[in-house]
């Protein structure tokens, strides 16, 4: 009776003791595929797996992926960080190591680690008000937009054209402006792509490639060819003194409320590829251009990250 009963409870401990190794065994797989076990096992130390597992699962998944870096979870806790672009960022990062993390993500978002006009991107025309046109993306030889209108010469020097929709908000900035007393002229417009060869080869026969494309884009590579750019002036400015009218500092304040933005703005020399220009103005309509004032980008940066990327506005 002894026998049977110390052999009742031989089992019983077997049994409970099968049951805590099966728990534990279960425990210990969903543990080691855990972000964090994971991570540790990558070599990632605890304020890192912390900093890291802060931020959203398309970015860990980047991490996860990748092997160790230092600088991954700066990288990634960056606002406008591209998870696919990962790679991209060290290796900039590797070469411009002066570089804030902010910038290193910036640069290579609008595509600075490439050269300029290296197998450019086809502009997609389809986006029409919001589509970039710049060295690395451009239009074809015959692109010409649809709907010009041309812009009185009451409003503008010579001959002058956009697209509908542009030429009714600009009127409605002009109106605006002009009842606080300030003149906007149109100077520049629409302008072809022969009319941007053209232009382009006459800069470069004065000062060399390299200054022509500091100040002039190359044939297909104009946002004039869209018909969405306008350059303005007033009374008495030419080029760059137009930053010091009354009619300038009017535009910075009001300009994306009727859906333009200074395209080339200074300081931004590195991001846009070209110097600063005051006059040059891009319409890419009310909600963005609002959306670029408040958060002080390019263009070419809401473009990449907001549109390209589709991330959330």
């Amino acid at each position: 009776m002894k026998r049977k009963r110390a052999l009742r409870r031989k089992k019983i401990r077997i049994i409970i003791l099968m049951i805590v190794l099966i728990v534990i065994g279960i425990y210990g797989y969903h543990y080691t595929n855990q972000d964090s076990y994971q991570l540790a096992k990558i070599g990632y130390q605890t304020k890192e797996i912390n900093d890291l597992l802060k931020l959203d699962h398309d970015k860990i998944a980047v991490a996860l992926k990748h092997d160790y870096h230092t600088h991954i979870p700066a990288l990634l806790k960056e606002q406008y960080v591209i998870p696919a672009y990962l790679d991209r960022y060290l290796n900039y990062q590797k070469k411009h190591p002066e570089l804030s993390m902010a910038m290193v993500v910036t640069m290579v978002n609008v595509n600075r680690d490439r050269d300029y006009y290296q197998q450019p991107k086809k502009t997609d025309t389809k986006k029409q008000t919001i589509m970039l046109v710049n060295k690395y993306y451009a239009l074809t030889n015959d692109y010409t937009p649809q709907n010009l209108v041309t812009i009185s010469n009451q409003y503008s020097y010579g001959e002058n054209a956009v697209i509908k929709e542009v030429y009714d908000h600009y009127m409605d900035m002009y109106q605006a402006a002009k009842q606080q007393g300030l003149n906007l002229i149109v100077t520049s417009s629409y302008r072809d792509y022969e009319y941007q060869d053209e232009l382009w080869k006459h800069y470069k026969a004065q000062q060399g490639q390299a200054w022509a494309d500091s100040i002039s884009a190359r044939p297909g590579h104009s946002e004039h060819q869209t018909g969405l750019t306008l350059d303005i002036a007033t009374y008495g400015s030419v080029f760059n003194d137009f930053t010091d009218t009354e009619e300038f500092k009017w535009m910075q304040e009001h300009a994306h409320q009727y859906g333009f933005i200074l395209r080339y703005p200074e300081g931004k020399e590195e991001i846009t590829g070209y110097d600063y220009e005051s006059w040059h103005y891009r319409y890419v309509g009310v909600d963005v251009a609002t959306k670029i004032k408040e958060l002080k980008i390019t263009f070419d940066e809401y473009y990449a990250y907001y549109i390209e990327h589709n991330k959330n506005s």
